[in-house]
Order: C-alpha cells, then structure tokens, then sequence
C-alpha cells in the first residue's frame, strides 16, 4: 500500500521568505496560460478575428485577480464559512491552500467581463478564447493540494494498487483524489477542449463545452474525494462540490444549445 509522501509544503527559503510549492503551481498555472495562449492565437481561425498574443499577457493580470480573490472568496463561503468567521485573519492566507474552483471561475467570469467592457470585445468571445487554457492550470492547482496533503480521498479498497495512506487522515487506504480531478478533470478535459477548438466552433460553444465538460468530470470524481459537507436532496446524497458543479453543467448545455441553434454562422 503507498503513503502520502508528506512532503513539506515549502519548496525553498531565500532568507526569512519561504516559497511554497503551492505557490509554484500557481506560478506554473499561469506560465501555461501564457504559453497555451501564444498557440492558440496561431491558430487561423482565433488570428483572422484579430486575437494577438498580448492580448492574453494583458487578459493575465485581470485573471490572476479573478482567480485568487473570487477562488479564495469561494472558498470562505462555499465550504468553510464559520471557521473563517472565527478566525478572518486565516482568510488572507491563500500560501497555506484552500481555494475553490467554483469560486475562481466566477472571479475570472467577472474579470474577464471588465477585461472585455475595456476592449469593446464581447465577453464570451473572451471566454470562448481562454475555456481551452483553463483546464492545465487547474490541474497545477491539484498537484499542490497532493503536496499539501490536503483534499483526501475516500476510504478505499486495500487492494487498489495506488490506494495510499495520509498520515495527516488516519491509517486507512484512501483514493488519490487530487490526482484523480488533475488527470480528469484536468489534463483529460484540457485534450477534449483543445481539440474541439481547434476549429472554428459556433460563438458560446467553447465555452459551453467547458462549463459542462467540467461540471461534468468534477461531479464524477468527488464520488472519489472527502467532501468538505454533504447534503440530502429527496434520498440522494451529493457533496459539496457536486453541488456547485451541477449549476455548471446546467449552463454549459444551455451555452451550447443557443450554440448550435441561434448562432450557427458565427465561428470562434
């Protein structure tokens, strides 16, 4: 059976600052949208309707802002609402973990609708430009919630070859989870993105396809994952994440119904 192999949270100090792998994945989360982004104005389809490069270093400040104070802000009042009323000082203390996706996305929703109000571009032709850079970096914020054994799974079968121990948890075999959401709903949602946009696709379908290509996968893999709370809808148990999640999948179908039958001439 594999353990965890809790390894500490600060990747190296210069002096009495301390930089913590957490930190790094979010740096590299963003590098890629930089680089993914370079691609994916290559490509005929985004450069006829004159997207540049810059466009998306200057898209990044505005993004870096939507992410870390909407994902922070999602996580007080999503999962942990009354520990943080108890204690507001943890509130800023992003470098220790603890964002949420759900909360991200809306801060980046938010961002991206100022960005687009400043460019006189249409907000979800923003959207449909960015959804296939999202899914990589998500999955560098899960590899550092594994470093920071935070996100435990499920109690698992001992008989799951990768089923591991948190010391942190208990002794039981549990599911990696935060591996689980980085491989789908990371990496896997990120092949099936880029793909489908590589061609010219129908304005609000990239997007649609991400919003419920997301929901979809999170809503699959917190089966795997500890959750935060749980709540009971007519005899059926869903978690947390599950739950912000269905909102998601509910606007992604509707993104790609007005897609693909109100707006079929108009290509991103």
């Amino acid at each position: 059976m594999l353990i965890h192999p809790m390894p500490d949270p600060i990747a190296f100090a210069i002096g009495p600052l301390a930089v913590r792998w957490y930190g790094l994945m979010y740096l590299a989360a963003f590098v890629q949208v930089i680089l993914l982004g370079r691609l994916r104005t290559r490509q005929p389809h985004i450069a006829a309707a004159g997207w540049k490069p810059e466009h998306i270093e200057d898209m990044l400040f505005y993004g870096v802002l939507g992410v870390v104070l909407g994902g922070r802000l999602g996580e007080v009042l999503f999962y942990h609402p009354a520990y943080y009323l108890a204690n507001p000082a943890e509130m800023l203390a992003v470098w220790k973990g603890g964002m949420s996706f759900h909360g991200g996305f809306l801060g980046v929703l938010l961002a991206m609708a100022l960005w687009a109000r400043k460019h006189g571009r249409r907000w979800m032709e923003v959207m449909d430009l960015i959804a296939p850079l999202v899914p990589l970096g998500y999955a560098f914020g899960r590899i550092g919630n594994f470093i920071n054994a935070e996100l435990p799974g499920r109690v698992a079968d001992a008989t799951l070859p990768w089923a591991m121990v948190w010391p942190s948890v208990d002794a039981l075999p549990r599911h990696p989870s935060p591996i689980y959401q980085a491989l789908v709903d990371g990496v896997l949602l990120f092949i099936a993105l880029w793909l489908y946009a590589r061609k010219p696709r129908p304005y609000l379908a990239v997007s649609g396809l991400f919003a419920a290509g997301y929901g979809c996968a999170r809503f699959f893999t917190e089966y795997f994952r500890t959750p935060d709370y749980e709540v009971s809808v007519a005899g059926w148990t869903i978690s947390a994440g599950q739950m912000l999640s269905l909102p998601m999948v509910a606007l992604g179908a509707a993104l790609l119904l007005v897609a693909y039958t109100r707006t079929p001439a108009n290509t991103h």
